[in-house]
């Protein structure tokens, strides 16, 4: 075998960029390989991407682990039948020295080259110290918590999708530029699916879709104007179909003079639109199609953001909740029929408790237990809590699960979040007091982390649901 040439090459895509390594051998090589080449994956520290030519068809992965540390080491999912492979490298810490080996062969008979090495990239230097954890004993955080890890986003330019361990350690991250990720999921197909919006959109409206695997390629990307016509807010869904749902803006001209208006005034209302991955309209509905805004006494001073959707879910029996921050209501919306179904909240239909009675709702959704939960702002009470209901739509009935209030000072009233983790504990967005904190069921205070960026959710992603691309735990247990 010819000896390998080491040949740097600057990577000008990455802030402070460091030298990876082009490395070329002979046709006796492994796996017939002719040719290695590292690069960035993206703007990314924690990403490499690893091409490999071979002169035969051939399976390939990719081992590596942290210079001296063979213990550590992580294998790549195989990359099957193939002259040229691309493999991403995960799961990596910045600024670090890695040793690795490439696999060549035909299902389990692979053959290993020699070890070779490169060096990570540094953080950006914005991104450092941006993520602070209090947590004054660790052992009371369940196991699930201290394994997994927690999903915020930066809403402004540059966007950063970023997963976090229980210490704050940045594990994963996705950066686009331009642009911001005003809201983002881990959908069921273990993939992330995001709202952007550039600086053109504010709080959480948007103008393009963006669905990234785990390695960080992207799966779907639509953009307004080229793949579907209207603007998009606050949220994006992936239904089993594998259909993308999303809320969408609905300006309608309407004859207000018999309110003090002209006769033609617009009336901003909001949607629910549901696409394919190609930006194809699959079914729409509009607040139009259950309300006239004549009926509202006070539309000339609500016509500007009538209703102000901020929240769509999917209910146990696969029709659509949508929840309104204005008039502190949460509708179920037939899927088919688009008929209002019932409504949760002030003047709705269910009986529920005087002290469950809410101001505004975000993050509604069905949790583990088939409760309709939700974070309420609590603005009139200057107090935010998360709620949770048993809801008996026949009698409608709703019995009150979970009351959890937030300490004071992580008052939040606009934007925000709640998940349960396990049973015994909640993961809590105050998105205007840019902390994430969890708690036990009663509202005591377990851990916090304080964000230098301004977050619409933050999520909970088990350990297993990431693996093998994410393995850094945050704390030993």
């Amino acid at each position: 075998m010819k000896k390998w040439n080491n040949i740097q090459r600057l990577l000008p895509l990455l802030p402070m960029a460091a030298a990876l390594l082009l490395q070329s051998c002979g046709n006796n090589n492994a796996g017939n390989i002719s040719e290695i080449i590292l690069t960035p994956k993206g703007q990314n520290a924690l990403k490499v991407k690893v091409d490999i030519q071979c002169t035969d068809t051939v399976d390939a992965a990719v081992v590596y682990w942290p210079k001296g540390q063979t213990s550590l080491r992580t294998t790549t999912p195989l990359s099957l039948h193939q002259l040229h492979h691309s493999i991403v490298l995960t799961n990596l810490l910045p600024a670090q020295h890695y040793e690795y080996q490439v696999q060549t062969g035909h299902g389990t008979a692979l053959e290993s080259s020699k070890v070779y090495s490169f060096n990570t990239n540094d953080y950006p230097i914005w991104m450092k110290d941006i993520f602070i954890v209090v947590c004054p004993d660790s052992t009371v955080i369940p196991a699930n918590f201290r394994k997994g890890y927690v999903m915020v986003s930066r809403r402004d330019d540059p966007g950063v999708l970023f997963l976090l361990n229980a210490k704050g350690r940045i594990v994963w991250y996705h950066q686009v530029s331009g642009t911001g990720f005003k809201v983002a999921r881990f959908t069921d197909n273990n993939t992330f699916l995001s709202l952007l919006g550039g600086p053109g959109y504010e709080t959480s409206y948007g103008d393009e879709i963006l669905e990234v695997s785990l390695s960080g390629d992207t799966l779907a990307n639509l953009k307004k104007g080229r793949d579907f016509a209207p603007t998009i807010h606050h949220e994006i869904l992936l239904t089993p179909k594998n259909e993308f749902v999303t809320l969408c803006v609905e300006d309608r001209l309407t004859d207000l003079s018999s309110k003090g208006g002209s006769k033609t005034d617009t009336v901003r209302g909001d949607g629910i639109l549901v696409m394919d991955k190609h930006g194809k309209t699959i079914w729409k509905w509009t607040v139009f199609d259950a309300l006239n805004p004549l009926d509202d006494k006070n539309i000339l001073q609500t016509k500007k953001d009538w209703m102000h959707a901020n929240c769509i879910a999917i209910d146990k029996d696969g029709n659509y909740l949508i929840s309104f921050y204005n008039n502190g209501q949460i509708w179920k919306i037939d899927a088919r029929t688009g008929h209002r179904i019932w409504t949760f909240g002030k003047g709705g239909d269910f009986d529920i408790p005087a002290t469950a009675l809410f101001d505004q709702a975000h993050a509604v959704h069905i949790n583990e237990h088939g409760e309709l939960m939700f974070f309420d702002n609590g603005v009139s009470k200057k107090t935010s809590r998360t709620l949770s209901f048993k809801i008996d739509e026949g009698a409608k009935k709703a019995q009150l699960v979970l009351d959890t209030k937030l300490p004071p000072e992580n008052f939040n009233e606009r934007m925000g979040s709640s998940y349960l983790v396990g049973d015994t504990t909640l993961l809590s967005c105050a998105t205007k007091r840019n902390t994430v904190i969890l708690t036990n069921l009663q509202g005591r205070f377990l851990w916090a982390m304080r964000t230098g960026m301004s977050s619409y959710r933050a999520s909970f992603i088990p350990a297993e649901r990431l693996a093998p691309y994410v393995s850094q735990p945050g704390y030993a247990h």
